[in-house]
């Protein structure tokens, strides 16, 4: 019987108007502006064969598609083979940006690094990867 009380209990809370606004029922603005402030033209890049003792430049592009300029706060090469460099003035509604990556070529075989962006749009970073493979020459 108590049992039964506390679940009626829970079922008439679960209904009542005190919870029916605390979560969305539908996609939230919020959500939408994270998920468009940036549009990358790739994520993922693969650099095909490149030459061992050359170090390769991997350009990342974007767009800032909000409505606030966009500033890249870090830029974290995935290891100590790779520097990056990046647009360091505030990116305007509208307009591009970059994230480049230097790899440096020095062991022959296949590779895989990441980078990852943080922006001021964003405190979750993006991870954008390039692969590809060092022929040795």
């Amino acid at each position: 019987m108590k049992n039964l009380k506390i679940t009626a209990l829970l079922a008439v809370l679960a209904c009542s108007p005190f919870y029916a606004n605390v979560l969305p029922t539908d996609n939230s603005p919020v959500v939408r502006v994270l998920a468009d402030a940036i549009k990358w033209k790739s994520e993922s890049i693969d650099v095909g064969n490149i030459p061992q003792g050359k170090p390769k430049a991997i350009r990342f592009e974007f767009t800032n598609t909000s409505n606030k300029p966009i500033v890249i706060e870090n830029v974290a090469p995935s290891c100590g083979c790779t520097t990056a460099d990046y647009t360091k003035t505030p990116i305007l509604p509208g307009k591009k940006g970059f994230v480049e990556a230097s790899y440096n070529a020095a062991n022959a075989g296949a590779f895989m690094k990441t980078v990852n962006v943080t922006t001021s749009d964003s405190k979750t970073p993006k991870t954008l990867s390039f692969k590809g493979t060092v022929v040795a020459s």
